[in-house]
């Protein structure tokens, strides 16, 4: 089958990679210049990229719990196995970057914000009731923690989240795009619409496939989505300016909701698993990375500005931080980014189908958590049959 992708963020390069290996011809659009992650040590700005690019790669769905319904925990649940395998088959086809880690996540709470802890456990703590393989949070006393993470600073409140993981996002989608057979990127090429069997690529006009994938996310075609801008001052900023893409056939407008990242250098400074931080203000995370990188995160802002990261994001993030893992006084920041997640109005991800058509779009701040579940679900409703030999049954 002859198969067209508008985007190639999470959703677009894993789906490509998984058809290709099915045996599919496919043809892949996308406005970026080509599959590398944007450089680093640089604070925003330019060409857009991919917001799984800007994602810290936590695979979560326990601590989701916290802000989404428990049908994103059964779906980031199944998601971790099917991550696991698609590692698997790119280390197996000679990928040499580290991909995935499953070593459990932990949520941590100083004294004084463990009433607000406690509301969150809470809601975790239904998790076994939602789907039987899912764990509850398992509460830690000082020495386990200290022996466990011992970077970590005394007197924390710690709970471990056991079976969760993570991904490293530029390696994968770097990966998912260099060992993909059978697939033809076009990149630089931006798709204006899909129909049914057919994607308009800007410049180039209608391109007929037997089936048009569409999962563009956040649209880079309106101005103030294409090129970082100062926060708006005087007016309101409304949800979808960004020029979002129309998902489910134009049913709901997507829209951009804010997030930045900033990534640490420690040297010898150890952690063996992300952690997050359970504050009033902030669900703050710090996510070590290959090469003594750390992520830190949180930031969910309804705005669809591209411009770099805000002083008080940074301040807040590099404070919590530190005041989890003290020796991160001395880490030097070496990157900036922010970056626009797709959400819909419901916050939930929709998979729309019909014949020759197929939209995924809205996966918000899950992007990396449901991909694999989404793909696979998307391709058994579209009708794609998919070999033994392909990297995730369905």
């Amino acid at each position: 089958m002859r198969i067209g992708i508008a985007g190639a963020g999470v959703l677009g390069r894993l789906l490509a990679w998984q058809l290709s290996l099915a045996g599919h011809a496919v043809t892949v659009f996308d406005p970026a210049s080509g599959p590398e992650a944007p450089p680093t040590g640089q604070l925003a700005g330019g060409a857009p990229f991919a917001a799984g690019f800007t994602a810290a790669g936590m695979l979560s769905p326990i601590a989701e719990l916290d802000n989404a319904g428990p049908d994103i925990a059964r779906l980031g649940w199944r998601s971790l196995a099917l991550w696991r395998e698609v590692a698997d088959i790119l280390c197996a086809e000679g990928c040499r970057s580290p991909l995935f880690e499953q070593r459990g996540s932990l949520m941590l709470a100083h004294g004084a914000d463990l009433g607000a802890a406690r509301r969150v456990l809470a809601r975790l703590e239904t998790a076994p009731a939602l789907a039987v393989d899912l764990p509850a949070p398992q509460p830690l006393g000082r020495a386990a923690l200290a022996n466990l993470e011992p970077a970590l600073a005394p007197g924390l409140h710690a709970w471990l989240l056991p079976g969760e993981a993570q991904v490293m996002p530029r390696d994968m989608l770097h990966a998912l795009a260099v060992h993909a057979p059978n697939v033809h990127w076009c990149w630089g090429e931006r798709v204006e619409r899909v129909e049914p069997g057919v994607l308009h690529v800007a410049g180039e006009g209608p391109v007929r496939f037997d089936l048009a994938i569409d999962v563009r996310g956040v649209n880079s075609a309106h101005p103030r989505a294409a090129c970082g801008v100062t926060p708006s001052r005087g007016r309101q900023q409304w949800p979808g300016e960004a020029g979002s893409a129309l998902a489910l056939g134009g049913e709901m407008t997507v829209r951009g909701v804010r997030g930045e990242v900033i990534w640490l250098h420690a040297p010898g400074v150890k952690l063996q698993r992300p952690v997050r931080l359970l504050h009033p203000r902030h669900r703050v995370y710090i996510v070590p990375r290959p090469g003594d990188l750390f992520v830190v995160g949180a930031s969910e802002i309804e705005s669809e500005d591209r411009s770099p990261v805000s002083l008080r994001s940074a301040v807040e993030f590099m404070a919590a931080a530190q005041s989890v893992i003290p020796e991160l006084a001395e880490a030097r920041i070496v990157h900036m980014e922010a970056n626009l997640r797709p959400a819909l109005p419901d916050n939930e991800p929709h998979t729309h189908t019909e014949p020759g058509l197929l939209r995924i779009n809205g996966l918000f701040r899950h992007g990396w958590l449901l991909a694999p579940a989404l793909a696979q679900d998307a391709r058994v409703l579209a009708g794609l049959v998919v070999p033994e030999k392909e990297a995730v049954n369905a």
